[in-house]
């Protein structure tokens, strides 16, 4: 296991961040994966690393405060003040963020408070996203497991923990002797693929589903598709999400019409939002319902201004490593990355021609990109999924059949 924990911790500074030499390095994690944390400080330190900082976090602590504090008292506490987040990014410092879901911890919690304090994270880091939307910080997001994760995916296990890690070292082809080769193989299919797609410059996008999903959507002109990765500043590529089977753009945010039904339960905040669908028109949120954590989502959809339109629409074909798992994993890194998915809230400036050097009032202005302070993803695809492209003649072309990407676009 520690062999297999120093091989990720390295995969994840090399290739996935690319970490230079005296490169500031930030860390966030949950505090019950301290000794993962260690092991990349040990690589960190061994690539010539002097400038590295540990942002942990300790979820139950965040239950306790949440459940007996109000607001305006929960904001004086350090663990929804990012300001840090900003001092590092300054320093042009590498972001890795490692994702652990701790699902139904915030059950009890009152929604509004979560609501609130969501809000308020997501202002104390401005400096820290206007940076990354402009494509001049490395960052990545991957994951690793806590007792309380590990237990909602291996419920019968005597080591839940250990058979997690094992699952994520299997997806992210740690076993083998070179990961990074095999990585760099997918990611050059992936670029192959929003390639393709990016040429079609689809007008519209059409899905439609045997579980009620029947939806479009509306691609602006120059629209990029991309994949997991990212260029900085055009001189290095990183990966952001690791593990990743997505390629993706930004619709333009006023032309989302039609339902969408959830295909997964969606971990947020802690909290778990089961059987669910959204209604749109002309891009706004109008109708939901959830047959759990229904005022979690009312919440989620109206946290902030324009959180109730999309920034996102993303292509996962149903058959992938990640899905062919056949877990659900309530942690949106890896259950994105086993299914179709949209997103309300933020778009992606990289998703439009030399859009990373343009403000985002004028990409909101010109190509109907949104700007907002949130990002939440949710699944919808389906194993009979159909997604069908719109060219700017009219003419359709069949993207998805069956959940899986066409021929065309393998």
């Amino acid at each position: 296991m520690e062999a297999l924990m120093r091989k990720y911790a390295t995969v994840l500074l090399e290739s996935c961040l690319k970490l230079e030499k005296e490169q500031p390095l930030f860390i966030s994690f949950n505090i019950e994966r301290i000794d993962f944390a260690r092991v990349v400080a040990e690589v960190a330190f061994e690539m010539g690393i002097k400038d590295l900082y540990f942002d942990s976090s300790d979820p139950y602590l965040k239950h306790e405060a949440l459940k007996n504090l109000e607001i305006d008292e929960l904001k004086d506490l350090s663990f929804w003040n990012k300001e840090m987040w900003n001092v590092y990014a300054k320093k042009k410092a590498a972001f890795l963020m490692l994702a652990s879901e701790m699902p139904g911890l915030m059950k009890d919690i009152d929604p509004e408070k979560i609501k609130e304090m969501t809000k308020y994270s997501y202002k104390t880091r401005k400096t820290f996203d206007k940076m990354r939307d402009k494509s001049e910080l490395s960052w990545c997001i991957a994951a690793v497991p806590t007792t309380g994760w590990a237990k909602a995916i291996f419920p019968d296990s005597k080591d839940p923990v250990t058979d997690l890690w094992n699952l994520i070292f299997d997806i992210c082809h740690m076993r083998e002797e070179d990961p990074t080769k095999t990585w760099n193989e997918k990611m050059k299919r992936l670029t192959t693929r929003s390639n393709k797609l990016t040429n079609y410059q689809f007008k519209k996008l059409i899905y439609q589903s045997s579980n009620g999903t029947n939806f479009s959507v509306e691609l602006p002109k120059n629209h990029i598709w991309a994949s997991g990765k990212s260029w900085i500043n055009n001189k290095k590529e990183v990966l952001v999400n690791f593990p990743t089977e997505e390629v993706f753009t930004s619709p333009d945010k006023n032309t989302a019409n039609g339902i969408v039904y959830a295909s997964k339960p969606l971990a947020y905040q802690e909290v778990l939002i089961k059987d669910f669908w959204i209604t749109f028109k002309d891009g706004k949120v109008v109708n939901f319902d959830a047959k759990e954590g229904k005022e979690t989502l009312e919440k989620m959809i109206h946290l902030c201004e324009n959180s109730n339109y999309l920034g996102e629409v993303a292509l996962v074909p149903f058959h992938s490593a990640i899905s062919n798992t056949n877990k659900v994993f309530l942690e949106t890194l890896f259950d994105e990355n086993a299914s179709c998915h949209i997103a309300l809230g933020d778009s992606f400036p990289e998703c439009i021609e030399k859009g990373e050097k343009q403000s985002k009032k004028k990409l909101q202005r010109d190509y109907g990109l949104n700007k907002c302070d949130s990002h939440v993803d949710f699944m919808i695809g389906t194993k009979d999924l159909s997604v069908t492209g719109i060219t700017e003649e009219g003419k359709g072309i069949p993207i998805i059949e069956n959940g899986d990407f066409t021929k065309e676009f393998e």
